[in-house]
């Protein structure tokens, strides 16, 4: 720029000779020229008209220039025009002006050229002077007036605003796993931190993270916070699209029947996930195998190659149902013909139900052990106890029906009926002993011989005590002798008895436990009603509860020892009454008695000896001593009635 560029109002050539101050630069005249004229013409233009004014003081100087108006306006705005218009916080180019051991000058257009560290431009090891870059407009003038710029904000702000674009458009970008955090990784994308979840990194569960630690890899970007400028980033989002496209390029070539193979890529409980090149198709666990199987991994392991036959696709859910046993017949079809009614078979339990259990005789042909098949006692059988899952059991086939695909299979009948020779074996009132399977509140159920057995009641477990339940006499699992009292070989019922080993006692008992008769006797139980009473070998009576008064009032209680009469003697029933209270009131009874015969022999006596003295007064006269005599004993008989 000229001289007479940078003096817009006028240049003398005597204007350097006439001045008494050091010279200045040709930059420092034409400021200090450009701030003069500015502030002539403002004062001109401020000050109010005095006299004089009109006065041209530039007549004075020689070889004088002046510009019109309109030409000095434009000479201002050429001059206001090398300056850029400057915000804070933006991102703005800038012009490499030199490159120094420790900063970078750079030129914006503004006053003054900015620095930035070198070490902001580490990733632009050519940068040279002339090369524009973008930098951050820190601060246009600090405290000493120098401009701040900063490179490595312009990059982050750069950085972010394309995470964003790339997020609202859908785009791919790439970044560098710089380290590993708590649930993912941190990526580095253009400068900024990103988080990636694990569950993120890939299609298929990752375990070790630090593996990816260093990789660079694209991602997409799956959410942005504003207010903290943060960001999630996805790898799998990557993945998912491409297996996207593959699937819907397989799932329009498929056809229900096709047969593909295909690689287990997991295990579940339901089934198998198998990878069909691109895209995942689900065989249930039902479709494995023809037999039954109660996990996958029983016929499958992972990475297994397999080919596997089309059942069902659905283009909307994109769901792909598998099969594995439909590459085989099924086994109904191809079963031997020495299978049939009649042959004996052996299996594996492989389902157990209350009504039975199902026997596996080949994978996919079941029959069914129904629980009236297991045994020839009339015994219920509960089929889970019984039976257990994966046992290997013999059965003989009793029906079998190929087109429905049913079998129904015996256990029993493997050995021979043990009731067609049940009269022999166990004929009436013959003895045994047997083990007591069940106990009821009526009875006690006692098995003889494996499928035979026999009720024995509860009032036939003893001749002299009655109880509330067969449990206080005996426990499941104990021996017990028994008597066959009846057999009904329609129903398949034996009738048997335990007390019937020894004799009935009570033939016995009825002589030594007569009505009336004293025995003494200890209460064992007590209630409103009356009492237990143990009499001697081993007998129990009842005692009502008004017959347990003592002479004194009270009444008996449990464990007192007592003389108790029998009042009554039920050898049908086998039952007996006695009383405590008619051993103190029989005795005053007696005694009552005794006196009463006393004066009935005394009485006696009187009259007879008065008949006699009559007979003779009949036979001689009476005299005046005689009749003293018949008086006394007149006095005697009256004080005796």
């Amino acid at each position: 720029m000229t001289d007479e560029n940078q003096n817009p109002v006028e240049h003398t050539e005597d204007s350097v000779e006439q001045t008494t101050t050091p010279t200045p630069t040709p930059v420092e005249e034409t400021a200090q020229n450009a701030e003069e004229t500015v502030e002539a013409v403002t004062i001109t233009a401020e000050e109010p008209q005095v006299a004089h004014d009109d006065f041209d003081w530039s007549l004075d100087k020689k070889s004088v220039s002046t510009y019109p108006e309109e030409e000095f306006e434009q000479m201002i705005n050429m001059y206001d025009g090398t300056f850029r218009t400057i915000n804070e916080n933006k991102i703005i180019k800038a012009r490499v002006r030199a490159i120094t051991d420790s900063d970078v000058v750079l030129d914006i257009g503004f006053k003054s050229d900015g620095l930035v560290s070198v070490s902001e431009f580490r990733d632009t090891p050519d940068l040279k002077a002339g090369d524009e870059v973008d930098v951050y407009v820190v601060k246009k003038e600090d405290f000493r007036g120098q401009l701040i710029l900063s490179r490595k904000n312009a990059k982050l702000l750069r950085a972010w605003e394309t995470i964003v674009t790339a997020h609202a458009d859908d785009l791919v970008v790439k970044g560098r796993v710089i380290s590993k955090t708590k649930g993912g990784l941190i990526v580095d994308v253009l400068g900024l931190e990103t988080f990636l979840p694990g569950s993120q990194i890939d299609v298929k569960p990752i375990i070790d993270y630090d593996a990816y630690v260093g990789k660079t890899m694209e991602f997409k970007v799956v959410k942005v916070n504003e207010t903290i400028k943060n960001a999630v980033v996805s790898h799998k989002a990557l993945i998912e699209s491409d297996l996207e496209e593959q699937r819907q390029q397989i799932i329009s070539q498929l056809e229900k029947g096709q047969v593909l193979e295909g690689t287990v890529k997991n295990l579940t409980d339901f089934g198998a996930f198998i990878d069909l090149g691109g895209v995942d198709g689900l065989l249930y666990i039902t479709d494995i195998s023809w037999g039954r199987i109660s996990h996958p991994s029983d016929v499958l392991e992972l990475n297994q190659q397999l080919n596997v036959v089309v059942i069902d696709f659905d283009d909307a859910k994109k769901r792909i149902s598998l099969g594995l046993k439909q590459l085989t017949p099924h086994p109904w079809e191809v079963l031997a013909e020495t299978v049939s009614e009649g042959s004996v078979v052996k299996g594996r339990i492989v389902n157990i139900e209350d009504y039975g259990a199902f026997l596996e005789v080949t994978p996919g042909v079941e029959g069914l052990i129904h629980v009236s098949e297991v045994s020839w006692s009339n015994q219920p059988i509960n089929a889970r106890e019984y039976f257990k899952v994966g046992e290997i059991q013999e059965a003989k086939i009793v029906t079998l029906d190929r087109e429905d695909r049913k079998m129904s299979l015996s256990i029993k009948q493997l050995q021979q009926d043990p009731w067609e020779s049940i009269q022999t074996v166990f004929p009436e009132e013959s003895k045994h002993t047997g083990e007591v399977k069940n106990i009821t509140p009526y009875g006690v159920f006692v098995e003889l011989k494996e499928g035979i057995g026999g009720m024995v009641h509860i009032s036939d477990l003893s001749w002299t005590k009655r109880f509330n339940h067969p449990s206080e006499y005996t426990k499941v699992g104990n021996q017990l002798e028994v008597v066959v009292l009846s057999i009904d070989k329609e129903a398949r019922k034996l009738s048997l008895g335990h007390k019937q080993i020894e004799e009935d006692p009570w033939d016995t008992f009825e002589t030594v436990f007569p009505v009336g008769t004293q025995h003494e006797g200890t209460v064992i139980k007590r209630d409103d009603k009356g009492a237990i009473v143990a009499l001697p070998y081993g007998l129990e009576a009842f005692a009502p509860a008004r017959h347990l008064k003592k002479e004194d009032g009270t009444s008996v209680q449990t464990e007192e020892t007592l003389p108790f009469s029998i009042i009554e003697f039920d050898r049908n029933d086998k039952r007996i009454l006695v009383s405590h209270l008619r051993t103190h009131e029989a005795a005053r009874e007696d005694e009552i008695q005794a006196r009463k015969q006393k004066a009935e022999k005394q009485a006696n006596d009187n009259r007879k000896q008065v008949q006699k003295m009559n007979k003779q007064a009949d036979a001689n006269k009476a005299t005046l001593g005689d009749l003293d005599v018949l008086a006394a004993l007149k006095k005697k008989m009256e004080e005796g009635e």
